[in-house]
């Protein structure tokens, strides 16, 4: 039996995720994999301090690159990301972010579905501006240390693969829980509502990682092609489009995570995904 493109994505997807998550008898104990694989970044998002998780997160290290005493650029996270996002861009989101699979399956619950309003898309640039970039620079303690801002008070995707597994298994994290651990609870509840009602919230609002591979949707050697000649222009590849991106209009929109959907919608095979351009 032949595998349709979507069940093809939907296998790696699982692949990825296993792969970033390797370690899941961690979860019984409460411990973290600090082994070499540990100092080499996901190219999606995975907390670090997920008991699972076999690689650092890119937004994570650069924060915390960023934020120590004496700043530094940190040459290997800023180019381990524009490497992957000049050669992938969005592909990234589409297939190997373990959260992108989560907000997925969390979108199939029934709830009431709406379509998220085009101006929250920026939402996401300022939290990368501002928590990922200044904030650990800027606001330093007294020994000249940043915080790690999107990790420490944002980040839904810490709290519920770090956060929560490492409280259930370490009691006296329990005992020192305090308003910030409520903060960061009440905005993944709010995420995950997000996810439930609206496809891919987090990656189409919140997400840094998104917003930084998106910024290079448009220079990715991997992209979208639409062949003019064959468009009917029946409108059917913008109706399948999980992120609201219209790809006869926007083929390298930085919002497209280059899943296929459109490909596989379209009548008259007038979509391309690849490396290669068509002659």
């Amino acid at each position: 039996m032949k595998l349709t493109n979507a069940v093809k994505r939907k296998l790696i997807q699982i692949a990825a995720f296993g792969f970033t998550n390797a370690h899941l008898g961690n979860f019984k104990s409460g411990s973290l994999y600090k082994g070499s694989w540990k100092q080499f970044c996901a190219p999606g998002l995975n907390c670090y301090s997920c008991p699972a998780a076999s690689f650092a997160c890119p937004i994570g290290a650069l924060q915390a690159v960023g934020g120590s005493m004496e700043f530094q650029f940190s040459f290997y996270v800023v180019g381990f990301l524009l490497a992957v996002g000049i050669l992938f861009g969005r592909v990234v989101c589409g297939f190997l972010c373990p959260f992108g699979l989560l907000q997925e399956l969390l979108y199939k619950i029934p709830f009431p579905k709406r379509k998220l309003p085009k101006a929250c898309r920026f939402i996401k640039y300022g939290i990368l501006i501002i928590f990922v970039i200044l904030l650990p620079i800027i606001a330093t303690d007294y020994m000249g240390m940043g915080k790690p801002a999107f990790c420490q008070f944002i980040c839904p995707a810490g709290t519920l693969e770090g956060g929560i597994p490492l409280l259930l298994t370490r009691p006296k994290l329990r005992e020192v829980i305090g308003s910030l651990f409520s903060l960061k609870m009440c905005i993944l509840l709010l995420t995950l509502l997000g996810c439930m009602s609206v496809c891919r919230f987090f990656c189409k609002a919140m997400c840094p990682l998104g917003a930084i591979y998106g910024l290079l949707n448009k220079i990715s050697i991997y992209h979208l092609e639409v062949d003019a000649g064959k468009c009917i222009g029946c409108g059917k590849c913008a109706k399948a489009c999980q992120m609201d991106v219209d790809p006869v209009k926007h083929p390298d929109s930085a919002e497209c995570i280059r899943c296929g959907a459109c490909r596989d919608a379209c009548p008259t095979q007038a979509i391309r995904l690849g490396f290669k351009k068509k002659p």
